[in-house]
């Protein structure tokens, strides 16, 4: 699969902002040619929300590990949760073991933000690939219903007598 084929999926689903840094742009030069996908129905990057999902297309200074540096390699990046996490890994998000995170079309803990409960695929194809595809609808759920409540949260606080 490519990242155009990830990025009509991820673009039809609803309330969604795929950020796309390009050079140029007001975003640090490190981030042009990425993709940060967030949940943002007013088309506006949300502030203090991390993106739900990520695709990068080359190494950066603390993460290397998964070798995107060569042409045509990148990877998709999901926040998947504790739980989901140990689903697909098999190990805690707290305590995964090091792997060759340059392994490609593999469903593994992300070099850098596992322990936060990402999950990293790089150049997914045919065996993760449907499962990839679930993951980002699962996350891009869970970022509308966190973004709902944070809403309802608000408006309730801004609706009570001083």
């Amino acid at each position: 699969m490519s990242i155009e084929q990830i990025l009509d999926v991820v673009r039809s689903l609803d309330g969604v902002l795929v950020l796309a840094p390009e050079e140029g742009s007001e975003f640090p030069e490190l981030a042009w040619g990425n993709f940060f996908f967030y949940y943002a129905p007013d088309g506006q990057v949300p502030h203090n929300v991390q993106p739900y999902a990520t695709i990068v297309t080359k190494d950066y200074p603390d993460d290397a590990q998964s070798e995107l540096d060569p042409a045509g390699r990148w990877r998709v990046n999901i926040h998947v949760g504790r739980a989901r996490f140990d689903e697909l890994t098999g190990q805690s998000p707290r305590t995964f073991s090091s792997r060759d995170f340059a392994a490609a079309d593999v469903i593994m803990p992300h070099p850098v933000h596992g322990a936060l409960g990402w999950i990293a695929v790089v150049n997914p194809a045919a065996a993760p690939l449907s499962t990839v595809l679930e993951l980002l609808r699962d996350a891009h759920a869970h970022a509308r219903r966190r973004a709902t409540r944070r809403t309802e949260v608000r408006v309730s606080s801004d609706t009570l007598d001083p």
